[in-house]
């Protein structure tokens, strides 16, 4: 199984729509990035509802060892997941942001969104509906396109 790396936005809304525990059930483990943590704990001190990514059994947190290959313009979590991603020779990134999205494809990377983990939950059978989970997502202000939402729909077979 691929080494998979998880950034904050994957992590909070998967909390926040109470389907966190898809990560382990599709992928065992999952490795968080030290800045991820930082983020997802900052978010707790503003009283955002996130997950304690250290009280999570499957989850282990990880510092990039080769720094050099953050990538600039992105967030520190962002730059960090992408980066412990390149020092497998396997992983997989769990992001949702655009430019984060673009960056780690363009080094060869596998990436995945929140979407995505909720389509391969459904195709697994882990999760029945998609569309109203879609709708949860957008009501917290998670940014999808409609063009996106109804690409998502259409492969879960529910437009």
């Amino acid at each position: 199984m691929a080494d998979v790396f998880c950034n904050t936005s994957p992590l909070q809304y998967l909390y926040q729509v109470g389907h966190l525990e898809l990560l382990p059930t599709l992928y065992e483990r999952v490795q968080v990035a030290a800045a991820v943590v930082e983020e997802l704990a900052g978010g707790m001190r503003q009283q955002v509802a996130v997950p304690n990514v250290e009280q999570l059994p499957w989850a282990t947190t990880r510092m990039a060892s080769d720094t050099s290959r953050l990538i600039s313009g992105l967030g520190r979590g962002e730059a960090e997941t992408i980066a412990l991603g390149l020092e497998s020779s396997d992983g997989l990134v769990i992001l949702d942001d655009a430019k984060a999205r673009r960056a780690a494809s363009a080094t060869g990377l596998t990436v995945i969104g929140t979407v995505g983990v909720l389509l391969l939950a459904k195709e697994s059978g882990h999760v029945e509906i998609v569309r109203p989970v879609l709708d949860h997502l957008v009501r917290l202000r998670f940014r999808l396109s409609e063009r996106v939402r109804i690409e998502a729909l259409t492969r879960a077979g529910e437009q």
